[in-house]
């Protein structure tokens, strides 16, 4: 019966027509209280869908005592949001196509296509004469690039070149072992990284050709993605997480591995780790966080139940003791502090729905306080926007926090702590 009324409401709400989604709802958009730094830059926003090779790569998933080192060619797909020129009578919209379930060869649960609006210009001409800070994407398990639509066009329209990865194995289309997105995160968003650097070389013959300040980078992840940014900039798993992959090839992203340690990277200068996974499964321990430096804002709910709270993301927050970082909670939030609204799609299944919704607060709520949150963080570290006002903020939500209306900061908490 309850499927029943979902199905109905959605077809209430909006239907699917040739052009794509009929209704014309765009996520990330300016709510009357959504606080200041929510709004949309002045930049016009074109999107492109790209594809990058990462050519002699294990594959883990069909490692096995005879054949303990099998290669293959992980393919990326990656979504490209950057500040556009538009052609007379272009617009900016898009229709972007998801897909629902859980991984593929699900009976109870199949991967079916949707759709859903976005705001940007479908390979627009991009701006030319600045360079813009670039902001690399990771999504959650499994997931898609186009999960956090309303965060990556509203950055484009503030003047950074936002790159959304696509993980193989890893998204709700191909959803596979485990084991891939444990080994394969820190050296996918590495290797993106240096492929959009390579991109941005003037007479690359790609689009982003002197489009991108590759030196002046941004991880953001969400959930997995979250645990790769943190791994990639020096939380090392440590001795016991290597169990959790087959012949102990974790060891690659461990704590004290000398191939490890030389792989840091100084082109990121921050972080944005919304419910990172792993401190609840004892993937690090304290040397490891240790080894992070990089200004980082967390941002999660506290009964986050799949990442974990007070023995999760709280206990990540408290041991990077090396680096300048942030805390926003949602109180009464869990697990998806990232991702877009449910789409009216989403309402003919509970567990599609449930996989993007939150049980307490509305998402699009959540959406206008996390793009003033991570435009204020990232104004600061890659553009030195003096915008620090915006995280000097009481531990307790109240008509004190600057940006938020009157009656409108509630529910939220806030902690910050500078490296020892």
């Amino acid at each position: 019966m309850l499927g029943r009324m979902l199905m109905v409401v959605a077809a209430l709400v909006v239907g699917v027509g040739v052009g794509g989604a009929q209704a014309q709802e765009y996520y990330g958009d300016f709510r009357p209280d959504a606080p200041e730094l929510a709004a949309r830059g002045p930049s016009q926003v074109g999107v492109r869908t790209l594809v990058a090779e990462h050519k002699d790569q294990l594959d883990i998933l069909r490692y096995s005592a005879e054949q303990p080192n099998p290669r293959y060619t992980r393919k990326l797909t990656l979504e490209v949001w950057y500040p556009a020129r538009l052609a007379e009578g272009q617009k900016e919209h898009t229709v972007y196509t998801d897909v629902l379930g859980s991984g593929p060869n699900d009976p109870q649960r199949p991967n079916t296509p949707f759709q859903f609006n976005g705001r940007a210009a479908r390979d627009a001409a991009p701006t030319s004469g600045t360079r813009y800070p670039l902001v690399i994407v990771s999504h959650g398990y499994p997931g898609s690039r186009l999960q956090m639509s309303y965060l990556t066009e509203n950055l484009a329209s503030k003047g950074y070149v936002v790159v959304a990865i696509d993980h193989p194995e890893s998204t709700r289309a191909d959803k596979a072992g485990f084991a891939s997105t444990l080994l394969n995160r820190r050296l996918d968003d590495l290797f993106v990284l240096n492929t959009v650097a390579a991109w941005a070389k003037p007479g690359s013959g790609n689009f982003l050709a002197g489009l991108v300040d590759a030196d002046n980078t941004a991880l953001v992840g969400y959930s997995m993605g979250g645990y790769g940014a943190l791994n990639t900039v020096g939380a090392g798993v440590g001795a016991a997480a290597a169990a959790f992959v087959p012949g102990g090839k974790l060891a690659i992203n461990q704590q004290g591995n000398p191939e490890y340690e030389a792989a840091r990277d100084r082109r990121i200068k921050a972080v944005v780790a919304f419910a990172p996974w792993g401190a609840n499964y004892k993937v690090w321990d304290d040397a490891g966080l240790a080894g992070v430096r990089t200004p980082t804002l967390f941002i999660t709910g506290d009964q986050d139940d799949v990442a974990g709270y007070k023995e999760g993301v709280l206990q990540i927050f408290q041991k990077i003791v090396n680096a300048d970082r942030y805390l926003l909670t949602y109180i009464g939030g869990r697990h998806n502090s990232a991702p877009n609204p449910p789409s009216p799609a989403h309402f003919s299944h509970f567990d599609d729905f449930q996989s993007y919704s939150e049980p307490v607060w509305d998402s699009h709520r959540i959406n206008n306080i996390n793009q003033h949150f991570v435009t204020a963080f990232l104004g600061i570290q890659l553009k030195q926007q003096p915008l620090q006002a915006y995280l000097q903020l009481s531990p307790q939500a109240g008509d004190d926090w600057k940006g938020f209306s009157k009656r409108n900061a509630l529910g939220l908490e806030w902690r910050h702590l500078p490296p020892q």
